[in-house]
């Protein structure tokens, strides 16, 4: 590390001392600090989150590591045995072991399936006895509240006087993506959901939470790193599946052809049932990004929208007719 940039890296750098290691060269990542000790790569982030859960992580870390060839960044213990350790202002950290890689391509074929085939290789290892604190919120809840906020973000918007490009936008279309929205909740009702949930609380099926290309990693020497474990659950595992094919395919203007690609390069490791490929149908039937920008436009109660936000709802309500074609067929 160059002396001009010591300040820059202080904030959490510290904490490796507790750790035997001394950073040779730091550079940020996303909301981290990447250090190379003489030991390997070490990843620095700030730590919000509780023991108990941590120490669960770090269980389920060592268990994929036992049963796949998926790396993951392996929570480090400090030399007293904890997973925590705080600088001298008392700010809380963790250190992982970090692998260098490149990040999965969104308009690359190949990368994306073999994320895909990654994902099939941890949902077969992730598997753990149900902690309930850390069980996601069940669909059908989570379904009937976000019908509840676009009811209520119309209302909002309904009332005011004068409407930004944003509002307009959404209050043109709202009627017909919250129709979609409650046609998919009792879509979920009549489903065989409620089994698949159970069967999957009694396996004690996790899911990595928020399994996105930045968290895909493809090293030099062919094997693939999985990072960022963070916001795991235990849930219904197409929760991931949906998560991360419902981005890719918002990029390809719903390909149906890439969607089967997709499936294919994950179930050659891992078959989905009956019910899994109908939650993932219904799934997709959701209007998620939709309620997600009305969502955030609202909690923020912003005076001033960004154009970016305004061009995301633009492009959504262009892509309504490549999506429902896309949702209206079998996977």
């Amino acid at each position: 590390m160059e002396k001009g940039d010591k300040n820059v890296y202080d904030r959490g750098l510290s904490v490796l001392e507790q750790y035997g290691l001394e950073a040779v060269s730091v550079r940020r990542g996303r909301g981290v600090l990447i250090c190379e000790t003489a030991k390997g790569a070490v990843q620095i982030r700030e730590f919000c989150g509780t023991q108990k859960k941590l120490e669960s992580q770090a269980a389920l870390l060592e268990q994929i590591a036992g049963k796949t060839r998926i790396l993951t960044d392996e929570i480090l213990k400090n030399q007293e045995g904890s997973y925590v350790s705080s600088d001298s202002e008392n700010v809380s950290y963790v250190v992982k072991r970090w692998h260098e890689g490149k990040e999965c391509d969104t308009r690359n074929e190949k990368d994306i399936c073999g994320a895909m085939t990654a994902l099939a290789q941890l949902h077969k290892a992730m598997k753990m006895p149900v902690q309930e604190h850390y069980v996601r919120e069940d669909l059908q809840g989570e379904y009937a509240r976000h019908n509840r906020e676009l009811r209520k973000i119309r209302k909002f918007i309904s009332a005011q006087r004068r409407k930004n490009d944003f509002e307009q936008c959404f209050l043109d279309s709202v009627s017909l993506f919250l129709r979609h929205g409650e046609e998919a909740q009792a879509r979920l009702s009549g489903s065989g959901y409620e089994k698949l949930r159970a069967e999957a609380m009694q396996q004690g099926t996790v899911c990595h939470g928020e399994y996105n290309q930045h968290n895909v990693l493809f090293r030099g020497d062919g094997t693939t790193a999985v990072t960022n474990f963070d916001k795991w659950n235990f849930d219904v595992q197409t929760a991931d599946l949906y998560q991360f094919m419902r981005k890719i395919l918002e990029k390809h203007d719903w390909s149906r052809e890439l969607a089967g690609r997709m499936l294919g390069a994950y179930e050659q490791v891992r078959v989905l049932t009956d019910r899994e490929k109908e939650n993932l149908q219904i799934r997709f039937s959701y209007p998620e990004k939709y309620w997600k920008l009305a969502n955030h436009y609202y909690t923020h109660r912003k005076a001033w929208i960004s154009q970016k936000n305004v061009e995301k709802m633009e492009k959504l309500i262009q892509q309504h007719d490549k999506w429902r074609n896309f949702t209206e067929k079998n996977l």
